[in-house]
């Protein structure tokens, strides 16, 4: 993820007045970027040739593209180096909506491996999902919780493992690597939220639809709107906190489905290249 290195320097070329779209570079139709080192990378020099200021709303001089919007949230929460050295990441959320559907996950991902493991804890019953490059797997927990776990494995649907490659992501921002993963990004322009300005950011493949809602103050994401199928998930961030690592991330969230209504409080705990068990990536 060395590539935002530069990501600084685009901060301070300013070129025309107005808003820009931008569009995914020939030949990157994967879902999936294959090494972590591209994670961010390859958007960098995009970014230095294209785009300008993230401030365009203090200086008229100024542009505003996607990928300065980008850029000056990766400024805000930590700076491009720490984003670029990030290897692999640990996260443990609970999930609270007051109902039986309430539960806690740990979740571990190699990006150099493209793999992740996602364990959902409930009643003290650890159900695991993994992926790892082209396999997918569920290990479901058999027998009472107090003896040692058996687990019977089965195979996850090409739908499910798109789904935990695109959250390999998503638990962090969804624009990572956007261009190289598929995903077309276009600045939609700025509105109020609240009474907050923001810029508000469409990122999307043929699978998802994100509408990212960025504070133009602080640069930092305050919303998600992800369109799945008929399903939409607004997602809403707040108290962010910094990791041991020096990356900034939101650790309390309210997410809200269009399908029942019902708001999951979540609290998120993040953890950056601690040292992860490689057996947690075999089926």
């Amino acid at each position: 993820m060395k590539k935002l290195l530069a990501l600084s320097t685009a901060l301070f070329i300013s070129t025309l007045v107005g808003f820009g779209q931008s569009k995914p570079t020939t030949g990157t139709a994967a879902t999936t970027p294959t090494t972590a080192t591209s994670t961010v990378k390859k958007d960098t020099a995009t970014i230095v040739k294209k785009d300008t200021s993230s401030a365009a709303m203090a200086t008229k001089k100024d542009v505003v593209t996607v990928d300065s919007v980008f850029a000056r949230y990766f400024k805000a929460t930590g700076g491009v180096a720490l984003w670029d050295s990030m290897e692999t990441y640990t996260m443990k959320r609970s999930y609270r909506s007051n109902s039986s559907a309430d539960y806690d996950a740990e979740i571990f991902v190699s990006m150099a491996d493209q793999a992740m493991s996602k364990s959902k804890i409930i009643l003290k019953r650890n159900f695991i999902y993994g992926v790892k490059g082209n396999d997918g797997w569920l290990k479901i927990p058999l027998g009472s919780y107090d003896k040692v776990t058996k687990y019977q494995v089965k195979d996850l649907s090409q739908p499910e493992q798109e789904n935990m490659r695109l959250e390999m992501y998503d638990l962090l921002v969804p624009f990572i690597d956007y261009k190289d993963r598929g995903l077309v990004a276009t600045l939609v322009g700025t509105e109020k939220m609240d009474s907050t300005n923001v810029y508000q950011v469409e990122l999307q493949n043929k699978a998802v639809k994100y509408n990212l809602f960025f504070d133009v103050k602080t640069g930092l994401l305050l919303r998600e709107r992800e369109t799945s199928g008929t399903e939409i998930i607004t997602t809403d961030f707040g108290k962010y906190v910094k990791s041991k690592f020096g990356i900034l991330y939101p650790s309390a969230l309210i997410s809200t489905s269009s399908k029942d209504k019902t708001k999951v409080a979540i609290t998120s705990e993040l953890m950056v290249n601690e040292k992860i068990n490689p057996e947690l990536f075999k089926r």
